[in-house]
């Protein structure tokens, strides 16, 4: 987490006027107490009302506003449906991130935007029974690989039963309604291929490299996909 990030989230979490040891802070914030210290040092030399101290705790004195986003209703209700559906087909790391940036975006909400996102929280639905966490859970790899250029070793199960190993340079995630897939180059193919993710039994990183910097495979990818390029499906 970027210390700019590590700041902000302290004051949301001071802004409900508890009081929150260092202790606490750090151990929610995955950091030690001391960076902790030094944080809510910076906070108050920039003008945050903190009150408190070392050993004691702290907290947001009251009437201190987060500058609000100006979202639209419509615009939010596009947020929460988007992030309930990273939340049910997305992998567990991404639907995280996704609750955690609602989160965000709720605490610095003035009170009529707050009253219309907790309705649509309410209304608006997606069950995740489809598409069980555990075959989601290749994507946080994957995912991994295709933002760092990291090439990853699969097993994969055919529709038919047959499984083999793999070495993918991961490109690009779909997702169909039904399924995930992944376009990749597949080194034992030679060639590109589209995988279902929920077929992946183990993925691991490989710890080697390969370069579309510029989306240059990806667009390769795409171009075959359009023509019915092979498929491991």
């Amino acid at each position: 987490m970027r210390p700019a990030d590590r700041l902000f989230q302290i004051i949301l979490m001071l802004r409900h006027g508890r009081v929150l040891t260092a202790r606490a802070l750090a151990e929610a914030l995955e950091v030690s107490e001391r960076t902790i210290y030094r944080d809510i040092a910076d906070l108050i030399a920039s003008g945050a009302p903190i009150d408190g101290e070392a050993g004691v705790g702290y907290r947001l004195r009251r009437g201190y506003q987060v500058p609000p986003l100006m979202f639209t209703g419509d615009e939010l209700e596009a947020l929460v449906i988007g992030a309930k559906l990273v939340q049910a087909y997305g992998d567990p790391a991404l639907g995280k991130a996704a609750a955690q940036a609602m989160a965000r975006i709720e605490a610095v909400l003035p009170r009529s935007l707050e009253e219309r996102i907790a309705g649509s929280e309410m209304r608006f639905c997606a069950p995740a029974f489809m598409h069980p966490a555990p075959l989601r859970e290749p994507m946080t790899l994957l995912r991994e690989g295709m933002e760092k250029g990291l090439k990853v070793r699969v097993r994969y199960r055919r529709g038919d039963g047959e499984i083999s190993r793999r070495t993918l340079w991961p490109l690009g995630l779909v997702f169909w309604g039904h399924c995930w897939t992944l376009g990749a180059w597949c080194e034992l193919r030679e060639s590109f291929r589209t995988f279902r993710v929920d077929r992946i039994e183990a993925v691991e990183a490989s710890g080697e490299r390969f370069d579309d910097r510029y989306g240059h495979l990806w667009k390769t990818y795409l171009a075959e996909a359009r023509g019915e390029g092979d498929v491991e499906l």
